[in-house]
């Protein structure tokens, strides 16, 4: 199984989740490490993701080539991050077969109606129950 983690800025909310997938599948999981720059990049290669790549062009070209996508919602979203999430990259990702596995953080303005909002750490927990489905399957 194949699973990118997508994340921008400071790369913190993609090295927590990189880090829980470590702690409880070790290295059973392949985890690609697709970041909008260097920095969030950095940091989720040091939280053990296997490999790593850059930018637009890397987010697009992998986005079609794993199972999972991991990530805030921004990434699905244009210009989100700042402006760091590319309209490309947010189509891209939303048009991969992929499964999307995708945190409600509230960052673009956004409001999910019907969502309970939780703290970082308890909605990475619910991204490792849904690998965990998948990977039973």
């Amino acid at each position: 199984m194949r699973i990118a983690v997508i994340d921008g800025q400071g790369g913190g909310i993609g090295s927590l989740i990189v880090k829980r997938i470590r702690e409880t599948f070790g290295d059973e999981i392949e985890v690609m490490a697709l970041g909008t720059n260097s920095t969030a990049t950095t940091a989720m290669m040091k939280a053990r993701a296997n490999k790593g790549a850059t930018g637009e062009n890397a987010i697009v070209f992998n986005a079609s080539r794993v199972d999972i996508i991991i990530g805030p919602i921004s990434i699905v979203l244009a210009n989100g991050m700042l402006g760091e999430l590319t309209p490309r990259m947010a189509e891209a990702i939303s048009s991969s077969p992929a499964r999307k596995i995708l945190l409600p953080l509230n960052q673009e303005g956004v409001e999910i109606v019907g969502l309970q909002y939780e703290p970082l750490p308890h909605l990475v927990e619910k991204v490792i129950e849904c690998i965990k489905e998948k990977v039973n399957k």
